[in-house]
């Protein structure tokens, strides 16, 4: 998904119903990535260090403007089971959400679910005091 595929004159929605047999180098790592192994016809993202380009405003229309990294800053997990990533564009903030691959580095994918446990948004020893005051238990009492 370089820069040039957005230069190619395809219909508009040309991705969606076709599959990208393209490789392209990413723009995080400078590796090559081919699309086969990846276990869909539709190769968006890199299998090395997770990392995307923003070339669509919705899935397959290349009409994004920015062209920005779409680093991936989270997990979660769909209704059936399957893994998506969650990708962040460096310059605009879009946020996307995009399948995991096949061939995708389960350490990497690993590392980012666990982000959220090994770096909180607030201090670690604050849960039991967080739990108790949704329970309306008095911390203050307990001891």
């Amino acid at each position: 998904m370089n820069r040039d595929n957005k230069r190619k004159k395809y219909e508009k929605g040309y991705y969606k119903t076709n599959s990208s047999d393209e490789s392209f180098t990413c723009k995080m790592c400078d590796r090559l990535v081919i699309p086969f192994g990846a276990g869909t016809e539709h190769r968006n993202h890199c299998p090395y260090c997770l990392c995307s380009q923003h070339l669509d405003n919705e899935p397959g229309d290349r009409e994004a403007d920015c062209g920005g990294l779409m680093e991936p800053i989270g997990v979660w997990v769909r209704k059936n089971g399957e893994w998506a990533i969650i990708h962040r564009c460096r310059i605009c903030g879009t946020l996307k959400s995009n399948r995991i691959a096949a061939d995708d580095n389960p350490v990497k994918l690993m590392s980012i679910a666990m982000k959220p446990i090994a770096n909180p948004p607030f201090p670690i020893e604050q849960i039991e005091k967080m739990t108790n005051c949704i329970l309306g238990i008095d911390s203050d009492n307990l001891y």
